[in-house]
């Protein structure tokens, strides 16, 4: 198993889809700010004077995290900041699902209603969490920047 965990080229896959990713969810959050709040507000569970902040900081947050990522610079503090939206959104999505409460994710667009199941996207981002972990216990170094020792 640590064979398959520690491959240079699988870590160098998941680095760039995982970088990519995120760097392409937070491209409409960072665009527009208005928009993300809503979807924030519609899960429900953000107190309402945090929506604001949060909408601002997470897109930047996810943008960091997924160029440190790929260029393999601040890369375990990059991993575990993504390991944690992750873990984050998982339970967002589990809780609004338990709920009832039927929205799109806010990934990648603003929306009211659930494009995707919800069941469908925690499936991707149970998919997620696993290639996010596979890169916190990867001892690969390959292509990276600033390899950490």
């Amino acid at each position: 198993m640590r064979r398959i965990i520690d491959n240079d080229y699988l870590t160098i896959v998941v680095r760039f889809f995982i970088g990519g990713l995120f760097i392409y969810a937070s491209y409409y959050k960072i665009v527009q700010p208005a928009d993300f709040a809503r979807s924030i507000w519609y899960y429900h569970m953000v107190p309402g004077n945090l929506i604001n902040l949060m909408a601002i900081i997470l897109p930047w947050l996810e943008l960091i995290c997924g160029i440190a990522i790929i260029l393999g610079h601040w890369y375990r503090g990059a991993v575990i900041w993504m390991n944690l939206m992750t873990v984050m959104f998982i339970i967002a999505l589990a809780i609004a699902y338990a709920r009832g409460i039927s929205i799109d994710c806010g990934c990648f667009k603003a929306a009211a209603a659930s494009t995707n199941s919800a069941r469908d996207t925690l499936i991707r981002d149970i998919g997620l969490i696993l290639l996010t972990m596979q890169l916190l216990f990867s001892r690969s170094k390959k292509l990276m920047l600033c390899p950490e020792k």
